[in-house]
C-alpha cells in the first residue's frame, strides 16, 4: 500500500469532534454500559451539527456497544427530513454485527478497516482499507476528502476521540459536561488509550467559548500551538456552529 502524501501538501476534510461527558470526563457508565449524558438542549445542538456536517464517524467498539443509528433526527429540528450523512465506521478487523443499524442501507455508510480484515460486509457498504492490522486515521481522512467529505464530525468512542486528538487531527473539539459523577474504575473517559510518556506527549488545547445548556455547560476548544499537522481543505471551514 502507498504511502499516504507528505503532511504538509495533504488534504483532509475539517474535523469537529464532539461528545457528552460527566463532570468527572466519563463517557458512560462502567463496562462502557451507555449513559444518557446530553440534555434535551444538548441533543438538539448535536442535530444541528450533523445536518450540517457531510459525515460522522464512530469507532466499532460504539457500534457493538450502543448500535446508534447515527443519523439526523430531523423531528428535533423541527425540520422535514433533509439529506442524509454519510455514516463512517472504524472497524480494523470486521468486528460489526450484521444486524447493527449502521448496515440498514438507510444512509451512504462507509466501513474503513485493515488489510487483515477478511469480513464481507453488505452490497451497499463502501469498504475502505486504510492501513496494515489497523486503521490509519490520518490516511483514512485523506480517503474520505476523496471520496469529497469536507465536514467530518466524530463522535466516539474514548479509543478513538484519544488518537483522532493525539495525533493532531481535530479542528475543533465540543464537549458537553451533564451535572453528574459517574466514578468507579472502569467508566471509559474522553480518551482512552496509551497513557502519554511525558508531558510534552498531552494534547494541549485553547478554549474558544464556554456556554451554559440545560442543567449543563457546553466547551469549545481548538488545538493549542499551531493546529494540526495534515492542513484541511482551505475552501472548506469547519462545520457550522449551531445557531
Amino acid at each position: 500500500m502507498p504511502d499516504p502524501p507528505e503532511a504538509e501538501h495533504a488534504v483532509r476534510p475539517a474535523v469537529w469532534v464532539n461528545c457528552a461527558v460527566s463532570a468527572d470526563g466519563r463517557l458512560a457508565y462502567a463496562g462502557g454500559r451507555r449513559a444518557r449524558l446530553s440534555s434535551a438542549e444538548d441533543l438538539q445542538r448535536v442535530q444541528k451539527l450533523r445536518a450540517n456536517s457531510d459525515a460522522i464517524l464512530v469507532g466499532v467498539g460504539t457500534v457493538v456497544q450502543d448500535d446508534p443509528s447515527l443519523r439526523v433526527h430531523w423531528d428535533l429540528l423541527g425540520q422535514p427530513p433533509g439529506r442524509s450523512p454519510t455514516r463512517v465506521i472504524v472497524d480494523s478487523s470486521g468486528r460489526t454485527p450484521p444486524t447493527a443499524r449502521v448496515l440498514d442501507g438507510s444512509a451512504p455508510t462507509i466501513v474503513a478497516t485493515s488489510e487483515r480484515c477478511t469480513r464481507a460486509f453488505p452490497s451497499g457498504v463502501h469498504v475502505v482499507v486504510a492501513g496494515a492490522t489497523r486503521v490509519n486515521l490520518a490516511a483514512l481522512f485523506l480517503r474520505l476528502h476523496e471520496l469529497g467529505v469536507r465536514r467530518l464530525m466524530v463522535e466516539g468512542g474514548g479509543e478513538i476521540l484519544a488518537s483522532v486528538l493525539r495525533e493532531g487531527l481535530c479542528d475543533r473539539l465540543t464537549v458537553y459536561y451533564a451535572p453528574v459523577v459517574i466514578g468507579g474504575r472502569t467508566a471509559p473517559t474522553l480518551a482512552r488509550g496509551d497513557d502519554p510518556g511525558d508531558p510534552e506527549s498531552v494534547t494541549a488545547l485553547r478554549l474558544v467559548s464556554l456556554e451554559a445548556m440545560g442543567e449543563g455547560y457546553v466547551a469549545t476548544y481548538t488545538p493549542a500551538g499551531g493546529g494540526a499537522p495534515v492542513k484541511p481543505d482551505g475552501d472548506s471551514p469547519p462545520p457550522e456552529a449551531p445557531r
